[in-house]
């Protein structure tokens, strides 16, 4: 059955045309736009492209923070026939932006008048741009751009010209295999790949997605993640979409960081039920929490401290492990403490949040215990963009800390081993999955999707395992292994979580081994942690004392690990780092080292700093204390 976005989109009008769809503060609070007002813009916006010589199947990049254009601006690409390359507005424009645009053969671009100056730069780059349609009013405009006003105006006009059949003729012909977004991942790997995602695999996840979470058209959610991301266009935008719910964007400041402190003010505003999160915004959320806790004295903390304890108790591990056994008695306290002070946390979030959804990165089980204490509890999903994203999800009919939930429905599943073995429940290799929602491939990169879909199936290179409940436990990447000289292989990211956990002088960790004698670890020190425990020792860290001894400490930190150390007995020995470098910089999105889920690029890691990876392979290197680190640790 034939059911692309554009069959979406006119479905929900049809059903729910007064209720409002997107909701924007452009001056002093929300205003809303129903889905017949959305219509009749995306419709315009649409006809405008197509005046503007916009053909069938050409690439259209959005360069824009999140906000009621975007979302017209994707639907009116669809109604066009045209595909959305949607990019992140933290890609630097002479690399990353440029590569992108170059590659995914964009002919025009919608970008937000505070991105303009990144395509301005590159301009000149870009010879097959026909057009620049520019969301904000400018000054003046350069060669080949044009006000998004202007072509919504010839829009109107192209509509009065022609009959409204022939315009929706071109959003009616496009079918489920058609492609509808190229989205580009770093992923964690070295090269941005272009994820080609089919309208079917948009519909088709939506569908999925709604059989293990439930939404109706009251429901509100403010879109805090970029709107690049399929995670936020399948869970933050079409679910509600298809609901007949309602999608508010975060108020867009004058700079980026402007636009960050708006994210709490519009979430007090706007009410919303469900809030999509990443690791990051959970972590900051808390500390926020907490920040303010303290603020109100001592009397508060310890009353909101002692609410925790007895809440983490009460809940257990969640789901039917809430409130067991003799655990029942303590629902009394935990009904006292959420009245006097987690109900006025949640008035923070403006009072009306019945969950969050957390994607990205997993979530650690500290912050899952911490949300779900103060009652808006934050479950865990799984996904990639290869999926469309979402591949399972707790939520409020079924969750377990430390899981990622249960898998939508439809969807084949399979835990594999490096063999291509299937494994049975309970046994962990690699999540291997098959259903509507998987990819068509790889934007021009044949050799890199032969290798990701083989029979259909698409290897996520995720390591996890099916417990026999039906829950899926994601562990970590299948395809970051330590391989050991003599074929062993291990999974580092526990090691490396641990370390940063416990380790307060080391900020960013990773271990490296492939077919080497030894385990090495590339580190990023905390060094004013380091500068106060040299202090005690009346050391300088920029004395050639101070520098060794900095070394010396994160050796000794380290083998804490070891057989006889107090982490003693957590990890195999031979996993573990014998030697480690000193880098220069942490680990950022600027440097392309993480990616904006926050996770570690470890192939660009690898690939940056391979020269150091090679050194600690030699004799001198193998010492820590080498010449190397000494120079890095200043």
């Amino acid at each position: 059955m034939k059911k692309t976005l554009v069959d979406l989109f006119e479905e929900s009008v049809k059903k729910y045309p007064e209720n409002p769809f997107l909701w924007e503060k452009t001056t002093d609070r929300f205003e809303p736009t129903t889905y017949t007002q959305v219509k009749e813009q995306v419709y315009e916006l649409g006809a405008g492209l197509v005046a503007l010589g916009v053909q069938q199947k050409e690439n259209i990049a959005l360069l824009s923070e999140g906000r009621n254009a975007w979302i017209i601006g994707e639907l009116a690409m669809f109604y066009a026939g045209a595909t959305n390359v949607p990019l992140s507005i933290k890609l630097e424009e002479s690399n990353d932006l440029l590569f992108r645009l170059k590659h995914a053969d964009v002919k025009y671009i919608m970008v937000s008048g505070s991105q303009l100056k990144k395509i301005r730069a590159i301009m000149d780059q870009l010879p097959l741009i026909e057009k620049v349609i520019v969301f904000d009013e400018q000054p003046e405009y350069q060669e080949k751009e044009i006000s998004f006003s202007e072509v919504c105006q010839s829009g109107k006009q192209w509509l009065q010209d022609h009959p409204l059949e022939e315009f929706l003729a071109i959003g009616q012909s496009l079918q489920n295999d058609d492609y509808a977004t190229i989205t580009y991942t770093s992923g964690t790997t070295a090269d941005p790949k272009g994820v080609i995602l089919t309208h079917r695999n948009y519909t088709a996840n939506v569908e999925q997605s709604l059989s293990c979470i439930d939404i109706d058209s009251s429901w509100r959610t403010l879109v805090i993640l970029p709107l690049d991301h399929c995670f936020a266009h399948v869970v933050g935008f079409y679910i509600f979409m298809s609901k007949g719910a309602s999608v508010g964007t975060v108020q867009v400041g004058r700079t980026g960081m402007e636009t960050l402190k708006n994210i709490p003010v519009n979430i007090r505003e706007f009410k919303p039920h469900l809030i999509l999160s990443v690791p990051a915004l959970a972590k900051n959320f808390r500390k926020n929490i907490e920040q303010g806790i303290q603020a109100q004295g001592k009397t508060v903390a310890n009353l909101f401290q002692k609410g925790l304890e007895i809440a983490y108790i009460y809940n257990g591990n969640g789901g039917d492990d809430k409130g067991k056994g003799w655990r029942a008695m303590l629902k009394p306290a935990v009904s006292l403490f959420n009245a006097l002070i987690f109900r006025k946390v949640r008035e923070n979030f403006g009072g009306e949040l019945k969950f969050f959804i957390g994607g990205g990165a997993l979530l650690d089980k500290d912050l899952q215990k911490f949300y779900y204490a103060i009652g808006m509890p934050m479950y865990q999903g799984y996904g990639l963009s290869e999926a469309t994203p979402v591949i399972s999800t707790n939520g409020p009919g079924r969750h377990l800390f430390g899981s990622s939930g249960i898998l939508v429905r439809p969807l084949d599943l399979k835990i594999c081993d490096a063999d291509d073995n299937e494994l049975p429940a309970g046994e962990k290799g690699e999540i291997v999955i098959r259903g509507e929602n998987v990819m068509a491939g790889y934007w021009k990169n044949p050799v890199s999707t032969e290798e990701t879909i083989k029979d259909g199936w698409l290897y996520t290179g995720d390591m996890g395992y099916m417990s026999k409940d039906g829950l899926l436990f994601v562990l970590g990447r299948f395809k970051s292994l330590l391989i050991a000289s003599d074929g062993e292989k291990y999974s580092p990211e526990g090691i490396e979580e641990a370390v940063v956990e416990h380790i307060g002088y080391i900020d960013q960790f990773l271990l490296y081994n492939n077919q080497n004698p030894y385990t090495v670890a590339v580190l990023v020190p905390n060094k004013d942690k380091i500068k106060k425990q040299l202090a005690h020792e009346q050391l300088d860290l920029r004395s050639d004392e101070g520098k060794k001894k900095a070394i010396e400490l994160l050796q000794s930190q380290l083998n804490r690990f070891r057989k006889g150390g107090d982490l003693g007995g957590l990890f195999p020995d031979r996993w573990l780092p014998t030697t480690f470098a000193v880098l220069p910089e942490p680990f950022t999105e600027q440097n392309g080292m993480v990616n904006s889920t926050m996770k570690v690029v470890r192939g660009k890691v690898e690939k940056t700093y391979m020269d150091r990876i090679e050194y600690l392979y030699t004799p001198e290197g193998k010492n820590p204390v080498n010449a190397k680190n000494i120079h890095s640790i200043s």
